[in-house]
């Protein structure tokens, strides 16, 4: 992703939309505007952009159901924003795969400080996937992580991860045995250490859901009550 990165903006409301594409014109990005979710899903398509930024309530669909179509076949970073604060629409939006959440009201220097993030993050983790060439696979126990491929595998059959889930699982796995903070974890996968530690408890979560034997007792991943994540050795 060099240089500005290429915006999809899909909102419905016409003075929302607009503050966003002002903004995104005025700093220099290349975007489209979208109001609906089959016009997003369309630009998504066609245009391949390198972020999307989504309200979750669309005149045609939810927003879950568009993070979940563009998880089908995308790896794009999704920020949403919306009026919707409540902690329970924040987990359904990011179990179902966004990126980021940032709610409505807010103002233009936090979103384009999202952005930035955003894209220095894509930026790291794809240097950090050339050093882990190196390695290509790892092996814990009934879990394999391919990083060449960018594959992951539980007993031998392969799973679906989303980005920020597969993200935390390869920090995991390059730290084994040492108990990462929520502030490093945070900072290493989000850009910065202020992140909404309750978002991450939901990405631990699900991650945990889909590599753990038994995820009511998981052995792979410790959490560390008020410190921070640890992925543990398994003979």
């Amino acid at each position: 992703m060099a240089g500005k990165a290429n915006i999809i903006i899909c909102e419905d409301d016409p003075s929302i939309n607009k503050l966003l594409s002002v903004t995104m014109e005025v700093e220099g990005y290349d975007y489209r505007s979208t109001k609906t979710g089959k016009q997003c899903l369309h630009e998504i398509v066609s245009k391949l952009p390198d972020i999307l930024l989504l309200d979750m309530g669309l005149p045609d669909m939810d927003g879950v159901e568009i993070i979940e179509k563009v998880r089908g076949f995308s790896n794009l970073p999704i920020i949403v924003i919306s009026a919707r604060g409540e902690d329970s629409d924040k987990i359904q939006a990011l179990d179902a795969g966004a990126d980021d959440y940032l709610t409505k009201p807010f103002s233009t220097d936090e979103l384009l400080a999202r952005l930035r993030v955003n894209q220095r993050r894509q930026e790291r983790f794809g240097q950090m996937s050339q050093v882990e060439e190196e390695s290509q696979i790892f092996e814990n126990g009934w879990l394999k992580i391919d990083f060449d491929g960018g594959s992951v595998f539980v007993q031998d059959k392969e799973i679906h991860l989303t980005p920020i889930e597969y993200k935390l699982l390869c920090l995991l796995a390059n730290n084994l045995n040492r108990v990462l903070t929520y502030h490093f974890i945070t900072k290493e996968i989000w850009g910065y250490n202020d992140y909404d530690f309750a978002a991450l408890r939901v990405f631990a979560t699900t991650l945990r859901k889909k590599i753990e034997i038994d995820p009511s007792n998981p052995q792979l991943i410790q959490t560390h009550i008020g410190v921070g994540y640890r992925m543990n050795r398994i003979d």
